[in-house]
């Protein structure tokens, strides 16, 4: 019986892409990926027991996916159907299912791969469940979307999670030399100019391979440059999602910088969002928000300079503003680091989650009327300003909590005077407590 969703192979004669030309016909023919196709590897040791589990094959654009899809399909003996999540529905999908439900009473499995099937609402996932438990398909799904995100719990814990990686300059380099057995004559560029193809790519094979179709179709009478070839060719955009995991990976990457001192990193992590397209004004609430947690009262003008870098932008507008952002990111990454007082205040917060409603002691409540003041509001308390240094050294804790301690600064930064003083007014406290 015919798949529905077979598409038709092309004529012998009919003019193909590079990139189907050099399709991999085995999976030793892949390039890269070697982590799970190695005989060690998750899908290595399926092949070898002849023994295919529901997967989820998760990575960027053009390492592989649906290549690897279609070879495990043939190393299992599985018939190979195809659809996107991007163009299918829901009558499509039944028509899939009821062929593939024909199939396996005639004794032979499907593999259905589907491409982009983040893309799936959640009814539209879950409509998979009882065809893969019943054995009517081997699911096998691709996402440049972290899984844990996108997919329905229940599809993923009937799946195996395979991480592809994107392809290395090394693994470029050897798609590059495939291409130039397949058109048989090189590249037309010189040593430089040919890294810099291969870093266009940024790791997506089958970018390369569309490059390198595009600069064979140029007559040329002389290899070209870096300077020459990057005036003919547009660099590909990185690869970043606003709204996605690229998004909090790199934001992670540059918090993460900063907090670790090193201003070099966090600028090309900065660097590398504002190139995909990342709001300015939201790099300055973050890089605000790391003076506030990771360099607190260790340099107190951090967060000041961060607020005057935003109004900077506000100001300036671009580019100019962002090298006002620039600057606040290396006098943060170059600050000392304490996060004293954000431990602190997490601390008292679950204190008084844990306490409820513990009320103030009487010496410290407020005592607007008669009454109030009849029933000992107020009544003991005693005004620092009248007292010997200035300090009372009394309770401000609820009777009930024995006093706790919050904050305990670093010796770091501006937070080494703040712990003097704060060991100078424990001593003061222990002493007028002792008197």
């Amino acid at each position: 019986m015919p798949d529905l969703f077979d598409t038709p192979s092309l004529g012998a004669d009919a003019p193909r892409p590079l990139a189907d030309r050099l399709r991999p016909r085995s999976l030793s023919d892949v390039i890269g990926q070697g982590h799970v196709l190695s005989p060690e590897g998750p899908l290595g040791a399926m092949l070898a027991s002849g023994a295919l589990s529901n997967l989820i094959l998760w990575g960027p654009p053009g390492v592989g996916k649906t290549t690897i899809a279609r070879l495990l399909a043939e190393g299992t003996d599985l018939a190979f159907v195809q659809i996107s999540a991007i163009f299918t529905g829901v009558p499509d999908l039944r028509k899939v299912f009821d062929t593939a439900r024909l199939r396996h009473q005639q004794g032979r499995g499907t593999l259905l791969f589907v491409d982009e099937i983040h893309r799936f609402n959640k009814a539209q996932q879950d409509g998979f469940l009882p065809h893969m438990e019943d054995g009517t398909i081997t699911l096998v799904g691709a996402t440049t979307e972290n899984p844990s995100f996108e997919l329905n719990a229940a599809l993923l814990s009937r799946s195996q999670v395979i991480v592809l990686e994107r392809l290395t300059l090394a693994d470029l380099e050897r798609l590059a030399q495939r291409a130039e057995q397949d058109l048989s004559r090189a590249l037309p560029l010189k040593a430089e100019a040919r890294e810099a193809l291969l870093e266009m790519a940024d790791g997506d094979g089958r970018a390369l391979l569309n490059l390198i179709e595009q600069v064979m179709a140029w007559k040329l009478p002389a290899p070209l440059d870096r300077d020459a070839l990057a005036a003919r060719l547009m660099r590909r955009a990185a690869k970043y999602d606003k709204s996605g995991e690229e998004h909090y990976n790199l934001i992670s990457a540059l918090h993460k910088s900063v907090r670790g001192s090193d201003p070099d990193a966090a600028l090309y992590w900065f660097a590398r969002m504002l190139e995909g397209g990342e709001d300015p004004r939201f790099l300055a609430r973050r890089i605000t928000r790391m003076a506030v947690e990771d360099i607190g009262l260790a340099d107190p003008q951090a967060q000041s300079v961060c607020l005057d870098a935003w109004n900077t932008y506000e100001r300036l507008g671009s580019p100019e503003g962002e090298l006002a952002l620039a600057q606040a990111l290396v006098y943060l990454a170059l600050a000392p680091k304490s996060n004293g007082v954000y431990t602190a205040y997490k601390a008292a917060r679950a204190e008084a989650r844990r306490s409820g409603s513990e009320p103030p002691p009487l010496h410290i409540r407020n005592a607007p009327t008669r009454m109030m003041k009849d029933m000992g509001y107020g009544a003991g308390y005693a005004y620092d300003h009248d007292a010997e240094d200035g300090f009372s050294g009394q309770d401000y804790f609820p009777e009930a909590i024995k006093r706790p301690v919050f904050y305990a600064p670093p010796e770091r930064g501006f937070e080494r005077e703040l712990k003097k003083r704060i060991e100078y007014f424990a001593k003061l406290r222990a002493r007028r407590g002792a008197g």
